[in-house]
This record gives C-alpha cells, structure tokens and sequence, in this order.
C-alpha cells in the first residue's frame, strides 16, 4: 500500500473550494427521479444526463474534485465515443465508483438494514482500478425509531464498512466511509446526536481493528440535524454547532477531510449549513461537500430530457456547485445566492 499517494489523493478529494460529485445512483434511484421530470430511464438517457454533467466546464474544473460513478456510468461512453471516466479526468477531475450492493433487511432486526456486497469485492476493486476508479464509496445505513437502532445494526454496518475500507486501501484505492444516520422521522436533534456519536465512534473503533490507515481515507457522515417530521426544527447555526462537536469528539485529526452527505435536506440549506460550519471554524479536517440530490435536482428539473434545455441544466449545475464551493470557503452569503441564481 502506498500510503503517501492515498494521502494525496484523499486530500485533492477534499481541496477547500471543491466538493465531490455523487452521481452514483442506482438504477431505481435514478428512475424515480427520472419520473419526477418526465424523463423515461433509459441507458442512453442516463449517459445523455451524466455526459452533460461532466461537460459542464467551470463547474467540474473549478468546483467538482471527484465524482462518485454507478456501475453502469464507468463502463459508459459519451456520444462521440469519450469515455465518460475521461471526461471527468480531462475536468480536472477524480473518478470514483460505489462498491457497495444496497441496504437490505437486516435479520432479526425490524425497520434496520445491513449493507451487502463483501463477497467478491477485492476482485470488482481490481476492475474498477482498471477502468480508472481513484476512490470508492459504501454507504451504511441507520434509522432512527421506536428502539432503534440497536447495537447488532450499528455494530454490523461499522465492521462492513472496515473490511470494504481495508480491501480498498489494500488495492490502491480511497475508501469514503459513509455511515448515514437517516433523517427521516420525527426524532430531535438531540437524538441524532446521540445516535450519530455511537455509531461513528464504532466505525473507527472497528477502522482501528481492520488496520485501516485514516490517512487514506475520507469520512461521509450526516449533518447533525432534527428529523423531517420533527416540531422543533434548529437554525443553521445550531446545525453547525453540534455537528462539529460530534465530530471533534469522534473523529480522529489524522482524517484528511470530511465530506458531507446532503440527506435530505433543500438545495440552501445543504450549502447554509456547510458555510455555517466553515464561518465557525476550529477544526482540524478539510469540511466539504459529497452531494447527490442537492447538487442535481436544479439542472435535472431545468434539463427535463430536452436537447435545447442542456445549457439552462449546465447553468443551474454550475450554479449549485459554484455556491457550495463557496460554502466550503466560509463565503457564502443568501445575496450571493439571489443575486447568483
């Protein structure tokens, strides 16, 4: 393992002033937002879609560090036959893939999931390096409910995160480790505080036990934030607050940088709270961004399948990436926003 160029490639994922790109939907995923525009989800119509992304100039040079890939996108071509991956080098740009094969129904466990996709895995690794993957990304799940989670959940997800670290780290590779503590419900803050503290100081205990090294890593926890359904909603400025407490108590400085996930939050307050975090300061790790939704649900609406509307949909990519890379500058303002939008 050649530590020193992990490193270098965790910290360029990280680069203040750029975020990485998730544009690693599954199939179903993509479809549902597909339906959402009116857009049938066909092959071409997702290459069509993701090739407009990665083209989108200033946006992928200036704002874009990787982009997270779909099985299917890292084998794709572009119209004129470009690789997509090329695409996205020629940007300026690092290719990463998802490895993981879902969350599903956890035995024994009602309303939790397990995230699946070990077996084989050093063997797609090796692939995926072959067709230009840089890092990788695996997402655990964790719900919050009515005695959930409970300790085989977070427990069995953090040990499947350490081991698809491990096998990245041993094939060259950045693993992202993200253990997502859902939004969804009606929990308080304070609870998913409380949840989001176990569960990420059992992803690097069981990171310690794998040999995982935390310097070729990026970390992708959730915000600090109220559930959806939730009555008491807290400011920015609290979300900011509490989740760099969380991760000052849990995650270790050796970490190069950590890159949010959106889950669910709008467009703004994905960026609002980002910049509220840099506006705080006093922490060790590069803050930035690894959003899906919350970076393409603008150009996907201005898109909505038609040819003519691919500069409008650039526009808007541009637009969301250019404001949260401010965001991870401390330099976002709503003016900015208004007057940018």
């Amino acid at each position: 393992m050649d530590l020193a160029e992990l490193n270098r490639v965790a910290i360029a994922m990280t680069t203040p002033g750029k975020g990485i790109l998730a544009a690693d939907e599954s199939s179903g995923t993509i479809k549902k937002r597909f339906d959402a525009i009116g857009v049938e989800s066909t092959e071409e119509n997702r290459r069509d879609y993701r090739e407009f992304l990665f083209r989108t100039a200033n946006a992928m040079h200036d704002r874009i560090s990787g982009v997270i890939l779909f099985d299917e996108t890292i084998r794709q071509k572009a119209a004129d036959g470009t690789p997509l991956v090329k695409l996205i080098e020629e940007a300026g740009s690092i290719p990463g893939i998802k490895v993981d094969k879902g969350a599903k129904p956890l035995a024994f466990a009602p309303g939790e999931t397990m995230t699946e996709g070990l077996d084989g895995l050093r063997d797609r690794l090796i692939e995926y390096r072959g067709l230009g993957a840089k890092f990788c990304k695996w997402r655990a799940v964790i719900h919050i409910g009515p005695g959930i989670p409970s300790y085989d959940c977070i427990n069995s997800n953090a040990q499947a995160l350490a081991r698809y670290a491990a096998l990245c780290q041993e094939q060259e590779l950045v693993p992202i480790v993200e253990p997502e503590v859902l939004m969804d419900g009606d929990h308080t803050i304070e609870r998913c505080e409380e949840v989001t503290v176990f569960v990420l100081k059992m992803v690097f205990q069981e990171l310690y036990y794998a040999r995982v090294k935390l310097e070729g890593m990026v970390l992708k926890p959730n915000m600090i934030v109220p559930g959806m359904d939730c009555a008491t909603q807290a400011s920015d400025h609290e979300i900011a607050e509490k989740t760099i407490r969380v991760l000052k108590e849990c995650v270790p400085s050796a970490v190069p940088g950590i890159a949010f996930l959106s889950g669910g939050q709008s467009d703004v307050e994905a960026t609002a709270r980002l910049d509220a975090m840099h506006r705080a300061g006093g922490f060790p790790w590069h803050l930035t961004f690894s959003y899906g939704r919350a970076l393409q649900h603008a150009p996907q609406v201005a898109w909505s399948g038609k040819p003519e509307n691919v500069p409008a949909a650039q526009a808007a990519f541009g637009h969301r990436a250019e404001m949260n890379g401010l965001a991870t500058l401390g330099k976002w303002t709503p003016e900015i926003e208004k007057r940018a939008a």
